[in-house]
């Protein structure tokens, strides 16, 4: 637990910063709802319009004039994409700032197995993803009840989950990731949240690209889709488990084999 409480306390700063951003960002977006519902209509026709751009976004199959349509897309953009950066920046670097800060030297002369301190750092990143999404989650559903609408339970617990979900997926993509470097790599960790990102709106986009939503943990964290469906594709889920669990296996195998320079 000793390698947890540090990595809790010497990340407090930037968990703080990062769910007060991202809760902001949520809270002023459900606030604008009330002002905006009335003219929504117009917009809804409008992107309806709009081709491929209206089929990236999912927008042709969620009425802006609604809670759950503007919610899908306006708040899962934020939650999605800050949440994926979120989780990958803080797994990406979780094994390799030992040796970057030099402090490998100090952590590991400790009696304590690497397989300890693997799985330790790996329960920290994984707790630290959970606080941020249930303090936004309270946020949103707050919100949503002081702007005076009725929160669609079902509809907004599933669309939260996808996205936690999601950043668990990255995050253990990220965290095998993290045993090979040797100095940390923000912008790897970054870069494959903006790619998995991307990649789902090339699959939206183009029917050639459908088969990239096996590939991508945002196919199965489509807030258009899950807001009409008001379900999640489980078989999307469970490969994107699979893509997570693979690469913390493997970060564990490299770390606990690891020549710590």
């Amino acid at each position: 637990m000793t390698v947890i409480r540090h990595e809790l306390k010497q990340n407090r700063i930037s968990l703080a910063v990062w769910t007060g951003v991202i809760g902001l960002l949520f809270a002023v977006c459900i606030f604008m709802f009330p002002e905006m519902k009335g003219e929504m209509d117009g917009v809804s026709e409008m992107f309806a319009s709009m081709g491929s751009f209206t089929a990236a976004f999912g927008m042709d199959k969620v009425n802006f004039g609604s809670l759950t349509g503007f919610y899908a897309v306006e708040c899962g953009n934020i939650l999605g994409l800050g949440g994926a950066f979120f989780a990958s920046l803080f797994a990406v670097s979780v094994l390799a700032k030992e040796e970057k800060d030099h402090t490998a030297e100090f952590l590991l002369t400790h009696p304590v197995s690497r397989s300890r301190i693997v799985a330790e750092k790996l329960i920290a990143v994984m707790l630290q993803i959970l606080i941020l999404n249930v303090v936004i989650y309270g946020l949103s559903v707050a919100s949503i009840v002081l702007v005076g609408e009725t929160v669609p339970w079902k509809a907004v617990t599933l669309l939260h989950l996808a996205y936690l979900l999601l950043q668990f997926e990255l995050a253990g993509i990220c965290f095998g990731i993290s045993a090979f470097l040797r100095r940390g790599s923000i912008g790897i960790g970054l870069g494959l949240a903006a790619v998995m990102y991307f990649l789902n709106i090339i699959a939206n986009i183009a029917d050639s690209g459908k088969i990239l939503k096996y590939i991508t943990p945002f196919g199965y964290a489509e807030g258009a889709d899950i807001m009409t469906e008001l379900s999640l594709d489980w078989g999307l889920v469970a490969l994107g488990m699979v893509f997570g669990i693979a690469g913390i296996m493997i970060g564990w195998v490299k770390y606990c084999r690891k020549d710590i320079r």
